[in-house]
């Protein structure tokens, strides 16, 4: 068997990786890379492999950095089936879209400034008829139910605790080359335990083989309890500055519990009653409706909140307010009052979370409030190292309103969580591969798989590097 890393590898965007097993191709994750504009671009636009070749391709969860090259996947040629969990294929469903959009939007303003430099137009790596295509290729599976891909390669998905529908991916393969029979294990992202709304991530218990995220494999995360009280005061801070709260934030995870947040300080009164929140995100809304969806996959804290507060959604609430039209959006440009403004992208590089930078960094009163990891050559990570003057739009804008970053709410598994998964299998992989993770959290944790919990063979895979095993 081969396994080629095309992304995600000393870096956590771009999730793919290729496995050959018995003469079949199967791609675990499609991800787009997201970096600087032109980079990402050409990576994407490329892909490393020829995608009509590729037999299967096992998706992961529904974050854009896993899923969002598929279409481009499927223009290219792949003719197989993309096997998900059936919140994973619900979640893609909105989340493919959203990203031609986006990629329309973008295009458009790229190719006005290349007319006036006289140079051709680009094309967006696919269209929304593109996305809208691939979805015809997707089969949702449940947790542990085991599903042949080919004779000798079966799937099983299990519950990963890190979004809606995400897996951990098992595959239990014959090998008919080196005659013998071997587990391959792909963690996906894994979330934490004890986190609101979802389930814990299951714990394995062997694998022959691993490929394991590394996020977060040199730090350590605040508990929930500190981060929640964070939270409280950045919100009554800002309220009695007379201040608004900017909080750009993933449309799909982050926003949700976000507002199961913010809903608890509600019902506890440890924020102002009458303070409006609002989430400005049309896939944000439309994701959190799909979380309404899937309540087999609540944890027993989300459970007890909904029985306690006798109220059947946890994402609404008096005080909350989902703005789907552009005029609404526009609309929240005039408020003068403080308020909670949750709004995609998690990275604030597109999307409407810009307007409402542009119309409030520059206002001392206000507070943009970081609540995820920023990849380099973002906006999101500029504001994070509270860059002087930042480019929105092209123009430049002076940072006036304090930077507040919250790490505690973080979906990925930190340095002790993912050690104490790895450390529940009682037999140790032959090979174990960390992806990811930037270049330093990646080492960090091989090392400590090495050191403290005997691994052998780890490696940290360089982009494109192929390996036997």
């Amino acid at each position: 068997m081969e396994i080629q890393f095309h992304g995600a590898v000393r870096t956590v965007t771009g999730s793919q990786h290729l496995l050959t097993v018995n003469g079949r191709k199967i791609l675990l994750d499609c991800g787009l890379y997201q970096g600087s504009r032109q980079e990402s671009y050409r990576r994407n636009q490329n892909l490393p492999y020829d995608a009509a070749s590729i037999d299967v391709l096992v998706l992961s969860h529904a974050h854009i950095d896993h899923s969002g090259n598929i279409p481009n996947l499927v223009k290219s040629g792949f003719r197989g089936d993309i096997v998900c969990t059936y919140a994973t294929r619900d979640l893609c469903a909105v989340m493919l879209r959203d990203s031609a959009k986006i990629q329309s939007y973008d295009i458009q303003y790229l190719n006005k400034k290349r007319e006036r430099k006289n140079l051709p137009p680009i094309d967006p790596i696919y269209t929304m008829e593109d996305a809208v295509e691939s979805l015809k290729q997707f089969i949702g599976i449940g947790y542990g139910r085991p599903y042949k891909l080919f004779p000798g390669v079966t799937l099983t998905f299990y519950d990963a605790g890190h979004i809606l529908g995400s897996a951990i991916v098992a595959l239990d393969i014959a090998d008919e080359e080196s005659k013998r029979d071997l587990r391959l294990v792909f963690s996906g992202d894994l979330g934490r335990p004890d986190r609101p709304i979802l389930r814990d991530p299951t714990f394995l218990d062997s694998a022959d083989v691993l490929l394991i995220e590394s996020t977060y494999g040199n730090r350590l995360h605040p508990n929930l309890d500190e981060a929640s009280d964070k939270l409280k005061n950045i919100i009554n801070e800002t309220y009695a500055r007379g201040g608004k709260l900017i909080v750009p934030a993933f449309a799909v995870g982050r926003t949700q519990e976000l507002v199961y947040r913010i809903h608890q300080l509600v019902e506890d009164r440890d924020i102002p009653p009458k303070l409006p929140i609002y989430v400005d995100s049309p896939l944000a809304i439309d994701a959190t409706g799909i979380y309404r969806l899937h309540p087999e996959a609540y944890d027993e804290e989300m459970a007890q909140f909904m029985l306690s507060n006798h109220n059947d959604d946890p994402f609404g609430f008096d005080m909350m307010r989902y703005t789907r039209s552009t005029s609404e959006s526009k609309e929240l440009n005039f408020l003068r009052e403080p308020a909670v403004i949750i709004s995609a992208s998690g990275m604030a590089e597109a999307g409407r979370i810009l307007h409402h930078l542009k119309n409030n960094i520059e206002d001392a009163r206000n507070t943009i409030l970081i609540v995820g990891w920023q990849a380099p050559d973002t906006l999101g990570r500029r504001l994070v190292e509270k860059q002087p003057v930042v480019k929105i739009f092209g123009e430049e804008h002076h940072l006036k309103a304090q930077v507040k970053t919250i790490n505690g709410f973080s979906a990925h598994a930190d340095r002790r969580e993912l050690l104490q998964w790895t450390g529940h299998m009682q037999k140790r992989p032959q090979h174990t591969f960390i992806v990811h993770g930037e270049t330093e959290a990646a080492f960090s944790f091989a090392a400590a798989l090495q050191d403290e919990q005997q691994f052998t063979n780890v490696v940290v895979p360089e982009l494109g590097q192929k390996f036997t095993v």
